[in-house]
Protein backbone atom coordinates (compact mmCIF):
# COMPACT_ATOMS: atom_id res chain seq x y z
CA UNK A 1 0.00 0.00 0.00
CA UNK A 2 1.64 3.37 -1.07
CA UNK A 3 1.89 6.58 1.20
CA UNK A 4 3.42 10.28 1.36
CA UNK A 5 7.49 10.34 0.98
CA UNK A 6 9.75 10.02 3.90
CA UNK A 7 10.44 6.78 6.35
CA UNK A 8 7.44 4.80 7.65
CA UNK A 9 7.02 3.98 11.33
CA UNK A 10 6.09 0.50 12.29
CA UNK A 11 3.82 0.64 15.84
CA UNK A 12 3.52 -2.59 17.72
CA UNK A 13 1.16 -2.93 20.08
CA UNK A 14 1.46 -5.20 22.92
CA UNK A 15 -1.91 -6.44 24.06
CA UNK A 16 -2.33 -6.80 28.20
CA UNK A 17 -2.05 -10.19 29.65
CA UNK A 18 -5.50 -10.49 30.03
CA UNK A 19 -5.93 -10.48 25.97
CA UNK A 20 -3.67 -13.35 24.03
CA UNK A 21 -4.63 -11.71 20.85
CA UNK A 22 -1.82 -9.27 18.98
CA UNK A 23 -2.08 -6.53 16.80
CA UNK A 24 1.50 -4.84 14.52
CA UNK A 25 0.39 -1.32 12.83
CA UNK A 26 2.14 -0.28 9.92
CA UNK A 27 1.28 3.04 9.06
CA UNK A 28 2.46 4.73 6.09
CA UNK A 29 3.25 8.07 7.28
CA UNK A 30 6.31 9.83 7.73
CA UNK A 31 8.45 10.06 10.94
CA UNK A 32 7.63 12.46 13.43
CA UNK A 33 3.93 12.71 12.24
CA UNK A 34 0.70 12.86 14.73
CA UNK A 35 -1.78 10.00 14.38
CA UNK A 36 -5.25 10.90 14.27
CA UNK A 37 -7.50 10.44 17.36
CA UNK A 38 -8.95 6.67 17.41
CA UNK A 39 -12.34 6.31 15.80
CA UNK A 40 -15.18 6.23 18.22
CA UNK A 41 -18.38 4.53 18.35
CA UNK A 42 -20.66 5.40 14.95
CA UNK A 43 -17.76 6.05 12.96
CA UNK A 44 -18.42 5.01 9.45
CA UNK A 45 -15.13 3.08 8.17
CA UNK A 46 -14.04 1.43 4.94
CA UNK A 47 -11.70 -1.36 5.20
CA UNK A 48 -10.11 -3.90 2.96
CA UNK A 49 -8.82 -7.49 4.74
CA UNK A 50 -7.15 -10.90 4.30
CA UNK A 51 -8.71 -13.83 6.84
CA UNK A 52 -6.84 -17.04 7.24
CA UNK A 53 -6.49 -19.74 10.06
CA UNK A 54 -3.48 -19.59 11.36
CA UNK A 55 -3.37 -23.10 12.16
CA UNK A 56 -3.48 -24.10 8.44
CA UNK A 57 -2.39 -20.90 6.70
CA UNK A 58 -5.80 -21.40 4.47
CA UNK A 59 -7.00 -18.13 3.28
CA UNK A 60 -11.14 -18.08 3.92
CA UNK A 61 -12.08 -15.16 2.94
CA UNK A 62 -10.81 -11.46 1.43
CA UNK A 63 -12.26 -8.15 0.18
CA UNK A 64 -8.97 -7.80 -2.68
CA UNK A 65 -9.68 -9.38 -6.05
CA UNK A 66 -6.04 -10.48 -6.58
CA UNK A 67 -6.18 -12.56 -3.35
CA UNK A 68 -9.50 -13.91 -4.11
CA UNK A 69 -7.73 -15.44 -8.04
CA UNK A 70 -4.38 -16.60 -5.90
CA UNK A 71 -6.30 -18.64 -3.64
CA UNK A 72 -9.61 -20.14 -5.57
CA UNK A 73 -12.22 -18.10 -3.94
CA UNK A 74 -13.56 -16.19 -6.67
CA UNK A 75 -16.85 -16.93 -7.97
CA UNK A 76 -18.26 -16.17 -10.98
CA UNK A 77 -20.15 -12.31 -10.50
CA UNK A 78 -18.54 -12.01 -7.46
CA UNK A 79 -17.39 -8.04 -6.72
CA UNK A 80 -14.49 -7.32 -4.28
CA UNK A 81 -14.22 -3.95 -2.81
CA UNK A 82 -13.86 -2.30 0.82
CA UNK A 83 -16.35 -3.54 3.29
CA UNK A 84 -18.34 -1.19 5.34
CA UNK A 85 -17.52 -1.53 8.82
CA UNK A 86 -19.49 0.72 11.44
CA UNK A 87 -17.90 1.42 15.00
CA UNK A 88 -19.70 -0.35 17.83
CA UNK A 89 -22.61 -2.12 15.59
CA UNK A 90 -21.36 -5.37 15.75
CA UNK A 91 -20.52 -6.34 12.47
CA UNK A 92 -17.49 -7.56 12.69
CA UNK A 93 -16.00 -9.91 15.57
CA UNK A 94 -15.59 -8.18 18.45
CA UNK A 95 -11.70 -8.64 19.01
CA UNK A 96 -11.12 -7.19 15.62
CA UNK A 97 -13.32 -4.11 16.31
CA UNK A 98 -11.31 -3.42 18.86
CA UNK A 99 -8.50 -3.58 17.36
CA UNK A 100 -9.71 -1.22 14.47
CA UNK A 101 -10.29 1.59 17.23
CA UNK A 102 -6.94 1.85 17.30
CA UNK A 103 -6.34 2.45 13.73
CA UNK A 104 -6.06 5.27 11.68
CA UNK A 105 -6.66 5.39 7.98
CA UNK A 106 -4.37 4.59 5.63
CA UNK A 107 -2.90 2.41 8.27
CA UNK A 108 -2.40 -1.34 7.67
CA UNK A 109 -2.70 -4.18 10.40
CA UNK A 110 -1.79 -7.82 11.28
CA UNK A 111 -4.00 -8.80 13.54
CA UNK A 112 -4.32 -12.18 15.88
CA UNK A 113 -7.51 -13.44 17.30
CA UNK A 114 -7.15 -16.37 19.49
CA UNK A 115 -10.58 -18.90 19.54
CA UNK A 116 -11.47 -16.81 22.75
CA UNK A 117 -11.95 -13.59 20.98
CA UNK A 118 -12.73 -14.94 17.37
CA UNK A 119 -15.60 -18.15 17.50
CA UNK A 120 -14.65 -19.83 20.80
CA UNK A 121 -12.81 -23.19 21.88
CA UNK A 122 -14.57 -25.84 20.29
CA UNK A 123 -17.21 -27.67 22.97
CA UNK A 124 -16.91 -31.80 22.73
CA UNK A 125 -20.75 -31.80 23.75
CA UNK A 126 -21.78 -30.33 20.76
CA UNK A 127 -20.53 -32.97 18.83
CA UNK A 128 -23.49 -35.25 18.52
CA UNK A 129 -24.28 -38.86 17.88
CA UNK A 130 -27.72 -39.66 16.90
CA UNK A 131 -29.34 -42.56 15.08
CA UNK A 132 -29.23 -43.18 11.51
CA UNK A 133 -32.81 -43.96 11.04
CA UNK A 134 -34.15 -41.25 13.08
CA UNK A 135 -32.44 -38.75 10.67
CA UNK A 136 -33.58 -40.79 7.58
CA UNK A 137 -36.90 -39.96 9.22
CA UNK A 138 -36.42 -36.48 8.71
CA UNK A 139 -35.15 -36.81 5.06
CA UNK A 140 -31.40 -35.47 5.93
CA UNK A 141 -28.89 -37.58 2.96
CA UNK A 142 -26.21 -39.65 5.52
CA UNK A 143 -23.12 -38.58 4.01
CA UNK A 144 -19.61 -36.63 5.76
CA UNK A 145 -19.91 -32.89 5.09
CA UNK A 146 -23.66 -32.53 4.75
CA UNK A 147 -25.40 -29.88 6.95
CA UNK A 148 -28.12 -30.57 8.81
CA UNK A 149 -30.97 -27.87 10.01
CA UNK A 150 -31.00 -27.40 13.71
CA UNK A 151 -34.72 -26.70 14.10
CA UNK A 152 -35.19 -29.96 11.79
CA UNK A 153 -34.14 -32.71 14.21
CA UNK A 154 -33.99 -30.34 17.79
CA UNK A 155 -36.24 -32.65 19.02
CA UNK A 156 -33.95 -35.37 18.30
CA UNK A 157 -31.14 -33.79 20.46
CA UNK A 158 -30.39 -34.67 23.90
CA UNK A 159 -32.89 -32.77 26.34
CA UNK A 160 -29.59 -30.70 27.79
CA UNK A 161 -28.07 -29.59 24.33
CA UNK A 162 -31.80 -28.49 23.01
CA UNK A 163 -31.25 -24.62 24.59
CA UNK A 164 -27.32 -24.94 24.58
CA UNK A 165 -26.87 -25.24 20.73
CA UNK A 166 -27.77 -21.76 18.78
CA UNK A 167 -25.96 -22.49 15.26
CA UNK A 168 -28.70 -22.87 12.76
CA UNK A 169 -27.18 -26.21 10.98
CA UNK A 170 -25.07 -28.66 12.37
CA UNK A 171 -22.32 -30.86 9.86
CA UNK A 172 -22.07 -34.75 9.32
CA UNK A 173 -18.81 -35.74 10.69
CA UNK A 174 -19.19 -39.49 10.33
CA UNK A 175 -21.60 -42.21 10.03
CA UNK A 176 -21.49 -45.65 10.85
CA UNK A 177 -22.49 -48.63 12.24
CA UNK A 178 -26.18 -46.96 12.69
CA UNK A 179 -24.94 -43.72 14.09
CA UNK A 180 -24.42 -40.45 13.11
CA UNK A 181 -22.04 -37.82 14.32
CA UNK A 182 -23.27 -34.32 13.72
CA UNK A 183 -21.50 -31.51 14.58
CA UNK A 184 -22.87 -28.24 16.03
CA UNK A 185 -19.53 -26.23 16.49
CA UNK A 186 -18.61 -23.46 14.59
CA UNK A 187 -16.64 -24.00 11.78
CA UNK A 188 -13.69 -21.85 12.95
CA UNK A 189 -14.68 -23.12 16.37
CA UNK A 190 -11.11 -23.54 18.23
CA UNK A 191 -9.01 -21.70 15.34
CA UNK A 192 -6.64 -18.56 15.87
CA UNK A 193 -7.62 -16.28 12.81
CA UNK A 194 -5.22 -13.76 11.44
CA UNK A 195 -6.72 -10.61 9.64
CA UNK A 196 -4.16 -8.77 7.34
CA UNK A 197 -6.62 -5.20 7.14
CA UNK A 198 -6.00 -2.05 5.99
CA UNK A 199 -8.02 0.91 6.58
CA UNK A 200 -9.30 2.59 3.15
CA UNK A 201 -11.55 5.55 4.42
CA UNK A 202 -13.69 6.99 7.03
CA UNK A 203 -16.64 8.26 5.68
CA UNK A 204 -18.26 12.00 7.21
CA UNK A 205 -21.15 12.97 4.48
CA UNK A 206 -24.17 11.78 5.81
CA UNK A 207 -25.44 10.93 2.49
CA UNK A 208 -22.73 9.34 1.46
CA UNK A 209 -23.12 7.39 4.88
CA UNK A 210 -27.10 6.39 3.85
CA UNK A 211 -25.53 5.76 0.28
CA UNK A 212 -22.70 3.27 1.74
CA UNK A 213 -25.47 1.98 4.11
CA UNK A 214 -28.28 1.26 0.81
CA UNK A 215 -24.83 -0.59 -0.74
CA UNK A 216 -24.17 -2.60 1.94
CA UNK A 217 -27.61 -4.38 1.20
CA UNK A 218 -28.06 -4.12 -2.24
CA UNK A 219 -24.93 -4.15 -3.80
CA UNK A 220 -25.48 -5.26 -7.01
CA UNK A 221 -27.33 -2.19 -7.85
CA UNK A 222 -25.33 1.42 -8.28
CA UNK A 223 -25.65 3.93 -4.76
CA UNK A 224 -24.93 6.77 -6.62
CA UNK A 225 -28.41 6.38 -8.37
CA UNK A 226 -30.23 6.60 -5.06
CA UNK A 227 -31.06 10.43 -4.44
CA UNK A 228 -31.10 11.01 -1.10
CA UNK A 229 -32.69 14.26 0.70
CA UNK A 230 -31.23 14.43 4.84
CA UNK A 231 -33.71 16.34 7.07
CA UNK A 232 -33.53 16.50 10.78
CA UNK A 233 -36.21 14.22 11.79
CA UNK A 234 -37.11 12.57 8.06
CA UNK A 235 -34.84 10.99 5.29
CA UNK A 236 -36.51 10.16 1.86
CA UNK A 237 -34.28 8.09 -0.45
CA UNK A 238 -35.64 8.08 -3.92
CA UNK A 239 -35.23 4.59 -5.47
CA UNK A 240 -33.61 4.07 -9.02
CA UNK A 241 -35.81 2.10 -11.67
CA UNK A 242 -33.10 -0.43 -11.63
CA UNK A 243 -34.10 -0.96 -8.30
CA UNK A 244 -37.80 -1.62 -8.46
CA UNK A 245 -37.92 -5.06 -9.46
CA UNK A 246 -35.15 -6.63 -6.95
CA UNK A 247 -35.88 -9.64 -5.44
CA UNK A 248 -36.75 -8.82 -1.74
CA UNK A 249 -36.52 -5.33 -2.43
CA UNK A 250 -39.27 -4.86 0.51
CA UNK A 251 -36.91 -6.51 3.00
CA UNK A 252 -33.74 -4.25 2.01
CA UNK A 253 -35.79 -1.26 2.44
CA UNK A 254 -36.58 -1.94 5.78
CA UNK A 255 -33.18 -3.04 6.74
CA UNK A 256 -32.21 0.42 5.05
CA UNK A 257 -34.52 2.28 7.30
CA UNK A 258 -33.70 0.34 10.76
CA UNK A 259 -29.95 1.15 9.56
CA UNK A 260 -30.69 4.81 8.79
CA UNK A 261 -32.95 5.00 12.31
CA UNK A 262 -30.25 3.11 14.12
CA UNK A 263 -27.00 5.49 13.27
CA UNK A 264 -28.89 8.63 13.24
CA UNK A 265 -30.78 8.67 15.92
CA UNK A 266 -32.80 12.20 15.14
CA UNK A 267 -34.28 10.35 12.37
CA UNK A 268 -37.93 9.39 12.91
CA UNK A 269 -38.73 9.00 9.38
CA UNK A 270 -37.09 7.45 6.23
CA UNK A 271 -39.51 7.65 3.19
CA UNK A 272 -38.53 6.07 -0.05
CA UNK A 273 -40.30 7.60 -3.30
CA UNK A 274 -40.75 5.41 -6.15
CA UNK A 275 -41.28 7.33 -9.62
CA UNK A 276 -42.97 5.67 -12.91
CA UNK A 277 -43.48 8.11 -15.46
CA UNK A 278 -45.16 7.60 -18.62
CA UNK A 279 -43.08 6.81 -21.50
CA UNK A 280 -42.95 8.98 -24.76
CA UNK A 281 -45.49 9.26 -27.46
Amino acid sequence: MSGPRGHKNVFTVHMPSSSAGSLILRACCPTGAVRAMPFEEGDFVLIDYTLRVKETGQVIDTTLEEVAKKTGLQQAGETFEPMLVVIGAGWVLEGLEKRLRDMDVGQEATIELPPEEAYGPRDPEKVVRLLARRLSEKGVRLRVGERVRTELIRELLPERLRSKISRPWGIIRAVGSGRVHVDFNHPLAGKTLIYEVAVRRKIEDPVEKVRALIHRRLPLVSAEGFEIEMGEKEVVIKVPEEAFYVEGIQLVKRGVANDVMRFFPGVELVRFVEEFKKPPA
